[in-house]
């Protein structure tokens, strides 16, 4: 059974940092794409970042966060993160993180066959 749980999410002020991290387990890690996506109140669910496989050569952002969140993978540890700096309130949302077989169309919700349950991130001014 394939399980990803996400954790690090939580309130913090207009400007600081959080570092989500998604436990994997069930599946072959280093055989995954992994991605975040986000969902705010009222808005649908939209892509954040993606990490290729095996190593996470490929890495791509969407432009409401480049140069504020970076992805990255320990494979060892089967473990995503998502390192994000500077968040203001347009960054409050349930963030995803998935898993999908595919290596290309990260930004495609649809690409990803496991989710996980999300962690609440609020940023408060």
């Amino acid at each position: 059974q394939v399980q990803l749980v996400e954790s690090g999410g939580g309130l913090v002020q207009t400007g600081g940092s959080l570092r989500l991290s998604c436990a994997a387990s069930g599946l072959t890690f280093s055989r995954y794409s992994m991605a975040w996506f986000r969902q705010a109140p009222g808005k649908e669910r939209e892509f954040v970042g993606a990490i290729s496989w095996p190593g996470g050569l490929r890495r791509y952002y969407a432009d409401s966060v480049k140069g504020r969140f970076t992805i990255s993978r320990d494979n060892a540890k089967n473990t995503v993160y998502l390192q994000m700096n500077s968040l203001n309130a347009v960054d409050t949302a349930i963030y995803y993180c998935a898993a999908g077989r595919a290596n290309s169309d990260y930004v495609q919700a649809g690409k990803y066959d496991y989710w996980g349950q999300g962690t609440q991130v609020t940023v408060s001014s």
